[in-house]
């Protein structure tokens, strides 16, 4: 019998040290919320119900300071930094050369006409090709054709946009490029064939000047 009394006597203080926790765990808890409450601003302690189109602005500029800072990659693309452009002696006269580091990062699109003897089959069927040379070659560009022979490539890497002129004045169905507002035609075009003659003979007149130059 007594062994009985005790073991319900053990029972009963377990039970009661259980309820004492309990009840210091629950008062702890209302007492670290009672102090945080005290900390948030007035606005914050409203139901979300009625929160004002002013609440709900400084609540999501609070979760905005709360967020880690995106890489820059991952950002808006108006928000990331303009690229660093490193001045170059040699691209003075090469305003080319300064916009394609002004369009690194950025995204660019390029129109692109194929001759027109081509029909809208082989237009397709061509500038799918030459996406896919382009990727081959670590050049990423998205295709879209928005006429039967006129096609956009777009980059998210602007400053490829230049690379891929290079490679698609070259093919015989091109009969333009233009990035920019500045068209270049087609290497085996009239145009291209005349441009390419004139680009020649500047160059060829560039190096005389600078050979004699040098000798001076």
């Amino acid at each position: 019998m007594a062994g009985g009394n005790e073991g319900r006597g053990s029972l009963l203080v377990a039970l009661l040290l259980l309820v004492l926790l309990e009840v210091y765990t629950f008062t702890f808890s209302e007492a670290k919320k009672s102090a945080e409450d005290d900390t948030k601003p007035s606005w914050a302690k409203k139901d979300i119900r009625d929160y004002s189109d002013a609440d709900l602005e400084r609540l999501l500029d609070q979760w905005d300071e709360d967020e880690e800072p995106l890489p820059e990659d991952e950002l808006p693309e108006h928000l990331r930094p303009q690229p660093k452009m490193t001045f170059d002696p040699d691209n003075i006269g090469d305003p080319e050369s300064l916009l394609k580091m002004s369009k690194k990062g950025r995204t660019l699109m390029m129109f692109v006409q194929v001759k027109d003897e081509l029909d809208p089959d082989r237009a397709e069927e061509v500038t799918k090709l030459w996406q896919g040379a382009l990727y081959n070659n670590h050049i990423q560009a998205e295709r879209y054709m928005v006429d039967q022979r006129r096609a956009i490539f777009m980059f998210k890497d602007g400053a490829q946009a230049w690379d891929a002129k290079d490679f698609l004045v070259q093919q015989k169905e091109v009969k333009e490029c233009s990035i920019e507002n500045k068209i270049y035609h087609g290497h085996l075009t009239p145009e291209g064939k005349k441009e390419l003659k004139e680009a020649k003979a500047k160059k060829s007149q560039e190096k005389k000047k600078k050979k004699k130059k040098e000798e001076l």
